[in-house]
């Protein structure tokens, strides 16, 4: 960029060189998005990415990673886009950011929760199914504990079993840090499946055996849209607690209920400076959850891969869409689908 500066000179021409795409020459180099392993992450990613390519003309792939990996290698610009990004959750999330190393773009799913929930059966019985109610008084966290028989663990009976997020997640830091907050370390084991899927798998055939199962979870996501889930009761968000259950090195957690979410897309400092025009498009992203959620049930249910599920959705859905973009991205994007 200095050579192209130094050629032409003039201070005008140079500003009109930061509001430009970037040089085709640099198009060869693809822009590394973070590999989102649960449903709602990958098929934005999905969908961003086929904007990107077919609408700015861009290169993209992905490069795996837990969330703490990926908001890691963010920082260090070896990715510079994370799809789904629960902004401001994670301590080197907002060490990174307060340094100026990584950007929240957007308010991409408004409506998102996450939390702890049960089947309503558990509490509310259901005589169609001959399920009578085993936890009937159960509302909050500090029920719990006379109910932990009822979520019995098969490996240690004594104790009730918790179903908790995939090692490697922002969340099962905080989960396992309000299992101690909540006094629940001696009544529950606390149970991380291998991923977002098996935890998924999990849930799913416990509610179609009818059992009982305390699990966490967030929106967006199918299954909260596909059974009749209750979220316990937390105490009211607390910022300064929140803190110590983000710490996974704190001794005295504090309860908590989550942080309000933001989802954002996450993008390193780097390519805030060189794509502009990328970041116009990632900043307008809004995608409506109540849609979001039924694609992602369909996306479930038929096992159809989020590429496949973000074509359709950007050929089905050009209202949403055609939006973010201006209307010869919008065109091309349309074109190539």
């Amino acid at each position: 960029m200095k050579s192209i500066k130094t050629l032409f000179g003039g201070s005008l021409l140079a500003l009109s060189l930061l509001v430009q795409p970037a040089p085709a020459a640099e198009k060869n180099a693809p822009i590394h998005f973070g590999d989102i392993t649960w449903e709602s992450g990958s098929l934005i990613t999905e969908v961003l990415r086929l904007i990107v390519e077919k609408g700015y003309g861009y290169s993209t792939d992905t490069l795996p990673g837990s969330t703490v990996s990926l908001e890691a290698a963010l920082a260090k610009n070896d990715i510079q886009v994370i799809g789904e990004e629960w902004a401001g959750r994670s301590p080197a999330w907002v060490k990174a950011e307060n340094e100026g190393k990584v950007f929240g773009l957007g308010d991409t799913v408004k409506g998102a929760t996450e939390g702890w929930w049960v089947p309503e059966y558990v509490i509310k019985g259901d005589p169609a199914r001959g399920l009578k109610p085993l936890a009937p008084d159960l509302r909050s966290v500090a029920d719990l504990p006379r109910y932990k028989d009822v979520f019995r663990d098969a490996e240690d009976p004594s104790r009730g079993r918790f179903l908790n997020s995939p090692s490697g997640w922002t969340s099962e830091i905080v989960n396992s840090q309000k299992l101690k907050a909540y006094g629940l370390s001696d009544s529950f084991v606390n149970f991380r499946t291998g991923s977002g899927a098996a935890l998924d798998a999990e849930v799913t055939a416990s509610v179609r055996r009818g059992k009982p199962v305390l699990f966490y979870y967030w929106s967006p996501t199918p299954l909260l849209g596909r059974f009749n889930l209750v979220k316990l009761e937390e105490p009211p968000f607390d910022a300064e607690a929140w803190k110590t259950l983000a710490d996974a090195s704190n001794p005295n957690p504090r309860g908590t209920r989550s942080m309000p979410a933001h989802l954002a897309i996450g993008v390193s400092a780097p390519f805030k400076a060189q794509y502009p025009e990328l970041v116009e498009f990632f900043a307008k992203v809004d995608l409506p959850i109540d849609l979001l959620n039924r694609t992602l049930a369909e996306m479930g249910e038929k096992r159809l891969p989020p590429r496949q599920v973000a074509e359709a959705f950007l050929r089905e859905q050009p209202q949403v869409w055609n939006a973010w973009v201006p209307s010869t991205v919008a065109q091309r994007v349309s074109t190539s689908l």
